[in-house]
């Protein structure tokens, strides 16, 4: 027992630590569907820190179709689909996203992460440099430590910075990756597509685009900002948990790698297969999205007035026109505590402090949904006033 108990008292003092430095986390209780509103911690807020962008979680034809899937299919996979087989629910999706995204071939993953991780890991050899942003997601990150390449940080949307890894390094590697997400989840900036694609087909490597945040929002019918920049990526990879309101992931591209990906990756070939209600409820996601230009010109209007005025009372707020609006404030201490103020003011914004976001930028992310009215909007910017008049005593 004494060696268990040096073990537990090691993990206590690492949690007090944490908590000192304002990084524990401690996630609030909700105990409703997710929508413009919640029920959090027993109150109704206004919701500014869900994904849920166009507001579809709770759509009626998203219900319809898991229901009647869990009817058809039962709910659980038991297996990995190489294993038990796959189900034509995770088939159809495929289709459908291959479709939508103008790609030959897609392939669905349990969550966004696994599909970054996997993805990343399967492609990389030790005969292989991967160029990575330096401010990618963890899941993208994680999959080039998995991999076993060898793995160059460029500086965060530097295409100049990723010209000059590859002239120096790419002789020395028969294959190069560079990763990117599109929409920078955290910052709300957009990577420089164009220019990447360039310097990847001059320097022969592969560029591999996430498009979780965008999916949806961004592009013709929301097919994200490869196609809104008419960039055509090597592999795509997104997430049905944001803008789609449902669950699941995937990656598209070529046949031979998808094929590959499908063989190699082993957050894919060593999971349970997702229940078949997912698909079912993505696919369904799918068609709303391709109809929701009036859902993206409501959420790009709550955006801008939520920009505007947050500049106007003072605010740190970067550059950027897209719907992730970060709110800049420095220590994690003052993210922690303007969150709980406003949670107390009627409004969920969480705050996000390090590892999620370097030291030294913590911040609250503020982002509008579709399905918000005027009047949300009102009390949010109202309760934003009043937080303002606190933040001296919080710095």
């Amino acid at each position: 027992m004494g060696h268990a108990l040096d073990f537990l008292q090691d993990i206590q003092l690492r949690l007090n630590a944490l908590e000192a430095d304002g990084l524990l986390r401690s996630p609030r209780t909700v105990a409703s569907h997710q929508g413009p509103e919640l029920i959090v911690d027993g109150r109704l807020v206004v919701c500014l820190c869900s994904n849920n962008y166009l507001g579809l979680a709770d759509h009626p034809q998203l219900l319809a179709a898991a229901n009647q899937a869990a009817i058809e299919y039962g709910f659980g996979s038991c297996a990995a689909r190489h294993i038990a087989g796959t189900s034509t629910a995770h088939l159809e999706i495929e289709r459908a996203l291959a479709a939508f995204l103008e790609q030959p071939r897609a392939l669905f993953f349990t969550t966004g992460y696994d599909a970054n991780l996997g993805t990343i890991q399967a492609l990389s050899s030790r005969d292989t440099l991967v160029l990575s942003d330096a401010l990618n997601h963890a899941s993208l990150i994680d999959g080039c430590r998995l991999g076993r390449g060898k793995v160059r940080v460029f500086r965060h949307c530097d295409a100049a910075h990723l010209e000059e890894l590859l002239r120096s390094e790419r002789d020395r590697f028969a294959t190069a990756l560079v990763v990117t997400e599109s929409l920078f989840s955290m910052d709300g900036d957009t990577a420089p597509l164009p220019a990447l694609r360039e310097i990847c087909d001059r320097y022969q490597a592969a560029l591999v685009v996430d498009e979780s945040h965008a999916i949806g929002v961004l592009g013709p019918r929301g097919r994200g900002l490869c196609a809104h920049h008419a960039v055509r990526p090597d592999l795509i990879t997104g997430t049905f948990g944001k803008a789609c309101g449902a669950s699941g992931a995937f990656v598209a591209g070529p046949e031979v790698t998808i094929r590959w990906i499908e063989n190699r990756a082993r957050s894919y070939v060593f999971s349970t297969a997702s229940s078949p209600t997912i698909p079912k409820a993505a696919c369904a996601a799918l068609d709303l999205v391709r109809q929701a230009d009036a859902e993206r010109s409501r959420l790009a209007d709550h955006a801008l007035r939520l920009r505007l005025g947050l500049k106007e009372m003072g605010y740190e707020i970067p550059d950027g026109s897209t719907h992730i609006i970060p709110l800049m404030l420095g220590t994690a201490t003052a993210a922690t505590e303007a969150s709980r103020c406003l949670l107390e003011l009627g409004v969920f914004v969480h705050g996000i402090r390090p590892p999620t976001v370097p030291a030294g930028t913590s911040r609250l992310r503020v982002t509008p949904m579709a399905t918000h009215e005027p009047r949300h909007i009102d009390a949010a910017l109202q309760a934003f006033r009043t937080l303002r008049s606190k933040l001296a005593s919080v710095r």
